[in-house]
């Protein structure tokens, strides 16, 4: 069994909805109704901004937790030393099979989203917003909220704001593969480690922090820091937002208080009474047991201390019927065909990972199980991005968590139980099956100026394959949005000057709103064009 989880699961609130407000109205909020639900949206000047996200503990909610007001005075103060506009960078990319969250948000709250992301951006003086998505769903929202707002990319606005698609992988959604896919490069990791607060979009300083964290910024900008953390813990006010799957009657995103006990998340989905392990985190995270369930309570410091991780928020029970070994295996797998292939202890070694656990489960002995700790232990710290290092996670954590179904495994040949398979994977072919946005434009050749290059067909393969001549043939197809950027270049770059694009179905025009209203917010950190 592997059923993948629908872009927008049910969602269900514990207490007082922050995030989620609005949600048992509509569907979607639009602008309209985001502004009946929500409210006005006070000014805030640059240093207050910095001041509440240090106030409410706000960190980053896409996995790395790093502090959210550190960053924007690491943006800000880089753009003054070197005298130029910074970027803002909305990272709603989320590839992992596990994860919905920032889905959720991104198709059914974008204004708040991008409230959180506009605040910054005025704060930082910033003339840029990009909006980073990886589904056609949270595509279509995205732009209908930006054009709902009166916000596009044309030159001469005071902000150009645009939603550039990533491909739907574990590796497209680091931070340096957002960036460098803005850039109009592959979503891929660069291979060598950048601060973006220095150089990112454009070489500019660019602040780029995840979907759930601009929002959570724009209700504490509302609600101010005192009744914002009237919710939750003191040292972890406020809400997070918890993707909830695996073994459960009914996979979920909820939006829970920290400290809310994790046992009674996993009942609202219906999870088993006794698990026999959870993963906390999503698949770079950690097993924990139904003990550990029974003592954590929703907060990173909690799941820390048990041997779990919040991570990304998604939590995965899996029930006693299933063998934990051949779920783990099957993550395994997949998490080593995600590898950007730019790195050895990546492409080399997370492959020999999954087989090293292959190899354990179909009896290799206690050799086969030395092997793949020595295997794992050599893929940490080594990377060229954080998915080896995520990846090697996982594996240690399956290997302390089972350790009664690995001895079962490597002295018995097995633990007698069948793999159920209730992790939610992809299908096999989803990229292909998934429908794009079309543009309204197509590619074409002129044949008396083609001299067989190939650069198009190396730019972009989606639309261009080279024929048994050398050829490009191109898709007799219309271009969709996310290979729009890609498409550009190739037509750049060829040496012939044959390739063009032209529109041969003009979509029709977006609803033109204004934005909403602004004040003169005092600018953290400006810099000049």
């Amino acid at each position: 069994m592997n059923t993948p989880l629908p872009d927008v699961p049910e969602v269900r609130v514990v207490g007082l909805p922050q995030l989620t407000q609005g949600f048992d109205l509509v569907e979607r909020l639009d602008l309209q109704m985001h502004l009946k639900v929500h409210g006005p949206l006070e000014p805030v000047s640059g240093e207050r901004l910095a001041q509440l996200a240090e106030e409410i503990s706000l960190t980053g909610r896409g996995g790395a937790g790093f502090p959210f007001g550190r960053k924007l005075r690491a943006v800000a103060k880089s753009a003054i030393r070197r005298g130029v506009r910074p970027v803002v960078v909305v990272n709603g990319s989320e590839g992992e099979p596990a994860c919905r969250k920032d889905t959720v948000l991104l198709n059914r709250a974008p204004h708040l989203i991008l409230d959180g992301a506009l605040l910054a951006a005025e704060a930082l003086g910033a003339r840029t917003l990009v909006v980073a998505v990886t589904r056609n769903s949270t595509e279509v929202s995205m732009r209908a909220a930006l054009a709902e707002r009166g916000l596009s990319d044309r030159r001469g606005q005071a902000l150009r704001a645009r939603v550039v698609r990533t491909p739907e992988r574990m590796v497209s959604g680091e931070a340096s593969s957002v960036i460098r896919a803005v850039n109009g490069g592959p979503a891929l990791p660069p291979g060598r480690r950048v601060r973006a607060a220095d150089s990112g979009v454009g070489g500019a300083p660019t602040l780029l922090s995840n979907a759930e964290t601009f929002a959570q910024l724009a209700v504490a900008a509302r609600i101010g820091s005192r009744r914002y953390a009237h919710t939750g813990l003191d040292s972890e006010p406020g809400t997070v937002m918890l993707t909830i799957s695996g073994a459960v009657a009914r996979p979920m995103v909820v939006e829970v208080p920290t400290g809310v006990p994790l046992r009674y998340v996993l009942q609202l989905a219906g999870a088993p009474p006794l698990p026999q392990g959870v993963l906390t985190g999503g698949y770079h995270g950690n097993w924990i047991d139904s003990v550990a369930v029974h003592e954590a309570v929703v907060s990173k410091a909690s799941l820390a201390s048990v041997g779990g991780a919040l991570g990304a928020g998604a939590i995965l029970p899996i029930g006693p019927e299933t063998c934990p070994l051949g779920e783990s295996l099957r993550v395994a797998n997949w998490l080593a065909a995600e590898t950007a292939g730019q790195c050895g202890p990546c492409k080399l070694g997370l492959p020999a990972a999954a087989g090293g656990l292959a190899d354990v489960m179909n009896g290799g002995g206690p050799a086969a199980l030395e092997a793949l700790r020595e295997v794992t232990q050599a893929v940490k710290g080594r990377g060229a991005c954080k998915h080896p290092d995520g990846s090697a996670r996982f594996f240690a954590s399956t290997l302390s968590a089972f350790t009664d179904d690995l001895a079962a495994h490597v002295l018995h040949g097995g633990c007698g139980r069948p793999t159920t398979g209730v992790l939610p994977l992809p299908l096999p072919g989803y990229e292909e099956a998934e429908e794009s946005i079309p543009s309204g434009e197509k590619v074409f050749i002129d044949w008396t100026l083609c001299q067989g290059h190939g650069l198009c067909a190396d730019i972009v393969p989606e639309l261009i394959r080279l024929n048994p001549d050398g050829y490009p043939s191109v898709a007799d197809a219309v271009v969709p949005v996310h290979l729009r950027g890609r498409a550009q270049r190739a037509v750049r770059r060829c040496p012939a000057l044959a390739m063009r694009i032209e529109q041969v179905d003009a979509p029709a025009p977006a609803p033109s709103r204004p934005a909403l209203p602004s004040s003169n917010r005092k600018a953290l950190g400006s810099g000049r064009d």
